[in-house]
């Protein structure tokens, strides 16, 4: 058999990766918690029954990108009271990956989180990861005023705000549409998870059903 040649990213000076269910196991449950969380701030919040929640939720994480979003401009939501309600999430299920960890070292250039959710669960996960201290910055939903991925605008102003080459920039996602945007720009795309090899989204460069074995597995610059 003929040997599978290891991704080049020679040229990637920026990595740049989401955070839930990207740097961790989709497996984990956290998402879902999450999730459920959400639901029942939305039952508290608007005065609705579970599926009436439950449906709104969704819609508007359609409709917006997240949930946050579509409750700020129609309900008058307080985003720190939204985060409130998922900040105590429990973390024992992410395990500490050493393996993982060195992967993120090892990575030249810069390296940068971007994700829609608020910088105090991000820097609580980072930290439980081992994480906390590899990443130069957390682009958070706050960082561009609750507008979330995957709008386009919101990739562009990123990389204007904080100089971000996208021809030089990997972006590492779960969620195929929130790639779309970032390979407009020229960023290279990678698809994460257990869905990731199942798609055929010519903007998705790259597929890694898990990120560790692919970190190590790159062909990156050298070093200095």
């Amino acid at each position: 058999m003929t040997p599978v040649p290891a991704p080049d990213l020679s040229h990637v000076t920026t990595w740049l990766f989401d955070l839930d269910d990207t740097l961790y196991p989709a497996d984990s449950g956290i998402m879902a918690e999450i999730a459920r969380r959400m639901t029942d701030f939305v039952m508290s919040a608007l005065g609705l029954d579970y599926d009436a929640a439950y449906r709104l939720q969704k819609d508007y994480l359609v409709e917006h990108g997240a949930t946050l979003l579509g409750l700020m401009q129609n309900h008058g939501v307080d985003p720190d009271d939204f985060a409130e309600a998922y900040l105590d999430i429990e973390l024992d299920a992410l395990a500490h990956d050493p393996e993982l960890v060195s992967a993120i070292a090892a990575l030249p250039g810069r390296r940068l989180v971007f994700t829609n959710a608020d910088a105090r669960h991000a820097q609580r996960v980072l930290a439980h990861l081992g994480l906390g201290e590899l990443f130069d910055e957390v682009f958070h939903i706050a960082s561009f005023d609750y507008v979330p991925k995957p709008a386009p605008r919101v990739f562009a102003r990123m990389c204007a705000e904080h100089g971000l080459a996208p021809a030089g920039t990997c972006f590492f996602e779960d969620s195929e549409r929130n790639l779309k945007p970032a390979a407009d720009l020229g960023m290279t795309t990678v698809l994460v998870g257990p869905h990731a090899l199942d798609s055929e989204a010519a903007f998705v460069h790259f597929r890694a059903p898990k990120l560790t074995p692919f970190l190590q597995s790159l062909r990156t610059r050298p070093p200095g």
